[in-house]
């Protein structure tokens, strides 16, 4: 009985983190004055060393990236921050992090590091989230991935993506087809275009593997991974793609096949 009292304790007081902390940063973005003039000094680790060396380069074009000014203060306090997911009338509204060195390193860590059942919001090392504006064509900057994967658990609290898999109902889904992702340079939002089941599977196993699709240089890479995330879908959204749009797909585990796997995708329309 004790070790049961125990473990619902740890549990509770993980989510009590949890919530608290989520709450302070979002509270420290809303209060964050845009207005606000005041240089910002941008850090050496993370996607900034990766600014910095393209903006060594031997010419000097119209525009240089800003970071957005809600994200300047949370990434000082962790450079491991690479944007900010949020789905309107959702628990999901969470920062994402990135770590290539340790993909796992936020499994069971919270924002600040410490460990946590709950992890953090991880962008698959293979994702590049971007470093500049769109309407710029990421000039100076570096243009984001075809498909931003973004991992999170499935919490029975309903926390991370613990809700991910109501996108199941067509109802539910299309009246929370709107997905915004902030990568730290800009605003974006995406329409909802497929949810379906799967897998991960044998590394020899010559499947479709949704988790494998980062980049379509070629109308061809493409096609296979629209053609077959569109076959999966449990419903039809009525949205389309083409070659040259940009994704987001959301990822989480699920428990109908070993290793079984729920998944959102979002067509970028902003």
């Amino acid at each position: 009985m004790f070790i049961c009292s125990y473990y619902f304790y740890k549990d509770w007081k993980a989510d009590k983190v949890l919530i608290e902390q989520q709450e302070e940063l979002k509270t420290q973005i809303e209060n964050t004055d845009v207005s606000s003039d005041e240089p910002f000094k941008m850090p050496t680790a993370g996607v900034a060393t990766i600014l910095e060396e393209i903006m060594n380069k031997e010419y000097e074009p119209i525009y240089s990236p800003v970071m957005l000014d809600e994200y300047k203060v949370l990434y000082e306090q962790n450079n491991d921050l690479i944007g900010w997911l949020h789905i309107e009338g959702t628990e999901i509204d969470y920062p994402v992090m990135q770590t290539p060195e340790d993909e796992n390193y936020y499994l069971y860590r919270d924002f600040e590091g410490q460990e946590n059942k709950n992890g953090c919001l991880i962008l698959d090392t293979d994702s590049v989230a971007g470093v500049g504006l769109a309407i710029y064509n990421y000039e100076k900057g570096m243009a984001p991935s075809t498909n931003l994967i973004i991992h999170g658990h499935t919490m029975k609290s309903g926390a991370m993506f613990g809700n991910l898999d109501y996108y199941e109902d067509e109802q539910y889904g299309l009246s929370h087809s709107t997905i915004c992702f902030d990568s730290l340079y800009e605003k974006r939002e995406y329409e909802l275009i497929a949810v379906f089941y799967s897998q991960v599977y044998y590394q020899s196993e010559d499947v479709f593997k949704y988790y494998k699709f980062f980049q379509a240089d070629t109308q061809e890479e493409f096609d296979d991974w629209y053609n077959n995330i569109m076959e999966l879908s449990l419903y039809d959204t009525g949205v389309r793609a083409e070659f040259g749009d940009e994704f987001i797909t959301l990822s989480c585990c699920a428990y109908h096949v070993e290793d079984g796997r729920f998944v959102v995708v979002g067509k970028r329309i902003h």
